[in-house]
């Protein structure tokens, strides 16, 4: 029996878990939040060092032969010649860039031009715009950068000594937007395009390769980026998605091939384990149950779930399109939401409660639809966050997405992934793992609801819901 540690660094805090190598079993864990504003949207990236300290406190690494790292997603490092931050890091929930991520689809010729290059349209949040974002706001910071890393990569590096050669891995490349899942390369032009000039770009290694070994003889994995990290952690494989449950949603898929589209609905991320996780998002979910909570006067969605199930499947014919931030799927960005088909017998509380559930679900199985159209199986649905846990979710989400539906019982997914990269590196360096397959750990304990009977009933709504979009929006989703 080996040990190994997984860590995760995200945008508030160090969550580190302790494992065995063979079976996944937790041993021991740690946290500390990060000594930075909650809504921060830049950091001296030493506060991330400090609080891996701290989280690591007690001797909670004793016997640990190997160490995974994953990080908060979208975060930019930028260093200088020498190594050193030109500036604090840019972390993921910085919105200043999206004028310069417009800028930059408008300078490489459009939606589908970046769709084929890299396989996903700039967002303000991707690396690639906030190197737009310094170039126009800090040109003299700019021309000092020399090297671009992630956070995870940065840590890894920290963690290594900082030695010459700097890595990364194919989940966090997929997400910066000069690096092409479907090539496996580099695009060095459009970094050159959005910042001015070209920069050193961490060597990209693969799923079970080690980024190095410190003096002391810890092994440190390629490590990752969040989302990627729990696909891993949560033992996902072709046939699964997974629906992310927050105030907006994504839709995350396990396929065999790099996909992408046009009107850049479908973001192409590589995963850790050697395939591919095509995410879609929408600008809306749980914010949608929010505030139809705030309509109806209910304190809480667990009232709201409770108010939903005393209507029936259908919500007596009310519809509602819950694009109230506009929608990125489809690309609506300037539309708003809309409640269709009140009459008199449906103006009722508990039936604009279920409409509200139903149009949340139906605008994921929307973007679930954009996947399966281009031929990505899915068999399951992991559904994640904290409205998974709704019984008026649970019972309404098997029928509508027309799948089994998986709800993982809360745990930390992305630092477990992380330890699962640590062990499967520690392995194939050791002679006992191929670099195949990760090791075989136990899947995440979860409640499992079967579409069943309400099959039908499922598509009913869904025929429903589409009837009332195609009217309202017609091609919104293309030919």
């Amino acid at each position: 029996m080996g040990i190994v540690a997984g860590l995760d660094s995200s945008s508030g805090f160090t969550r580190i878990v302790v494992c065995d190598t063979d079976t996944g079993a937790v041993l021991r864990q740690g946290y500390a939040a990060h000594p930075v504003e909650p809504k921060a949207t830049e950091v001296d990236p030493q506060a991330w060092l400090l609080s891996l300290g701290e989280a690591a406190a007690g001797g909670l690494l004793e016997g640990v032969q190997a160490i995974g790292v994953c990080a908060q997603q979208h975060g930019l490092v930028p260093l200088d010649q020498q190594g050193g931050t030109v500036r604090p890091a840019l972390v993921g929930n910085d919105k200043r860039a999206q004028v310069a991520a417009a800028d930059l689809v408008e300078a490489l010729g459009g939606r589908q031009a970046w769709a084929e290059a890299v396989g996903c349209v700039p967002q303000s949040a991707q690396p690639v715009a906030k190197l737009r974002w310094l170039a126009r706001t800090e040109p003299e910071a700019a021309r000092r950068v020399a090297a671009v890393l992630q956070p995870q990569d940065w840590l890894v590096w920290q963690l290594l000594g900082r030695p010459a050669r700097r890595t990364t891995d194919r989940g966090g490349a997929s997400g910066t937007g000069y690096w092409s899942a479907a090539t496996g390369t580099y695009r060095p032009d459009l970094v050159e395009l959005a910042l001015g000039h070209r920069v050193a770009l961490p060597e990209v290694l693969g799923p079970a390769e080690a980024a190095g070994v410190t003096p002391e003889g810890l092994l440190i994995s390629a490590g990752t980026g969040e989302t990627m990290a729990a696909a891993l952690g949560l033992g996902l494989g072709i046939g699964d998605a997974v629906v992310s449950l927050g105030a907006s949603g994504s839709v995350m898929a396990v396929h065999h091939e790099a996909l992408s589209d046009p009107q850049g609905m479908i973001t192409a991320f590589a995963d850790a384990a050697g395939t591919h996780l095509p995410v879609v998002h929408t600008s809306n979910a749980v914010r949608t149950l929010r505030g139809t909570a705030e309509m109806l006067g209910v304190e809480s969605l667990e009232e709201l779930s409770a108010l939903a199930l005393k209507s029936t499947p259908g919500a007596s014919g009310l519809v509602l399109l819950p694009y109230l931030e506009g929608e990125r799927t489809p690309p609506l960005p300037h539309t708003a939401g809309t409640l269709s088909g009140l009459r008199r017998e449906s103006m009722k509380p508990e039936h604009l409660a279920r409409a509200a559930f139903e149009g949340m679900l139906c605008a994921l199985a929307d973007a679930l639809d954009v996947l399966r159209r281009r031929g990505v199986a899915v068999r399951r649905v992991f559904l994640l966050g904290a409205a998974a846990e709704l019984p008026a979710v649970q019972a309404a989400a098997p029928a509508i997405f027309g799948a089994q539906v998986v709800v993982p019982q809360p745990a930390d997914y992305t630092a477990l992934g992380a330890a699962r990269q640590a062990a499967w590196a520690l392995g194939v360096a050791h002679g006992t793992l191929t670099r195949q397959a990760p090791p075989a750990w136990r899947g995440a304990a979860a409640q499992v609801f079967e579409p069943g009977e309400e099959l039908a009933v499922g598509q009913a709504v869904r025929q429903q819901y589409e009837a009332t979009r195609d009217q309202l929006h017609p091609g919104a989703f293309g030919a």
